[in-house]
């Protein structure tokens, strides 16, 4: 079957219904997601200043780096759950815990993969992060399929909606710059920090120069920018993820390629999947 043309709009449209009529606040589940990210970040940002860049400051990076990971699923399998009518209760942004293996491995698994064909060139790259734009969602369905079956499925689900949800994505480009805009104000500081150090540009240009770690310690700008990216995510994270979902029930049912997990059967089935299988 022939890959579908998604009316983008009218998708938007059903998603504010869905998330306004959603049995837990959307916007409160979101800000416990975001909250907890603020949270890791600050605990990320102190560690970083108080060991100078030791072995400690290193594992706490990867390792609040890896929560984060594992945490994001969370956050959409509730989004799955608001697109499927169900009751998603605010513990289920923890349910990433219970296959947190799984979670980990697609992710890095994604990253090498991208990274490799962005080798050959930026082009290359940016088409492999949309071939691989569904696995984790295959996961997230079903944790009992493996991380290369869920890699494979989203290389088959993916197959005419690359351009698709790179447009989605183009049409939710302004919130997302609004989101990181104190990152953006600092980059561009330390940019032109960079500059002034290395002399290369006219100081009767630029006579003023003000960074952010002048007058605040790292951890009190973290705080400032993880904050405001919160509370700009409130007002249409919830809306992207909901609606990158819809492309991708989409894409499951034109591709026929679905990792629905299948009905429990009794007591007895409890085994847990292998990392590969």
């Amino acid at each position: 079957m022939m890959a579908a043309i998604v009316d983008r709009r009218r998708l938007k449209e059903e998603t504010r219904e869905l998330l306004r009529t959603a049995q837990v606040s959307s916007r409160g589940m979101t800000a416990l997601y975001l909250g907890i990210l603020v949270v890791l970040s600050l605990v990320n940002s102190l560690t970083s200043s108080a060991g100078s860049g030791g072995i400690l400051s290193t594992f706490v990076s990867i390792l609040t780096n890896l929560m984060s990971a594992v945490l994001a699923a969370g956050f959409v399998m509730y989004c799955m759950a608001i697109r499927q009518g169900q009751r998603a209760e605010y513990l289920t942004l923890f349910d990433g815990f219970s296959f947190v293996g799984k979670v980990i491995g697609l992710n890095i698994l994604i990253a090498v993969f991208t990274f490799l064909w962005s080798l050959l060139f930026v082009v290359p790259g940016i088409i492999a992060s949309y071939r691989y734009r569904f696995a984790l969602y295959n996961l997230y369905e079903n944790p009992d399929i493996g991380i290369l079956e869920a890699l494979n499925m989203s290389k088959r689900q993916t197959l005419g909606y690359k351009g698709q949800v790179f447009i989605l994505d183009l049409s939710y480009i302004g919130w997302n710059l609004l989101a990181t805009l104190p990152s953006m104000i600092e980059a561009g500081v330390l940019y032109w920090s960079v500059l002034e150090s290395t002399g290369l540009y006219d100081a009767a240009v630029f006579s003023v120069q003000v960074s952010p770690f002048a007058f605040l310690p790292l951890w009190v700008w973290t705080l400032v920018c993880s904050l405001w990216t919160l509370l700009v995510s409130l007002f249409y994270l919830p809306n992207y993820q909901c609606v990158e979902l819809g492309y991708f029930d989409t894409a499951k049912d034109t591709s026929g390629v679905r990792a629905d997990r299948p009905p429990r059967t009794g007591p007895d089935d409890l085994g847990g999947p292998t990392f590969f299988e």
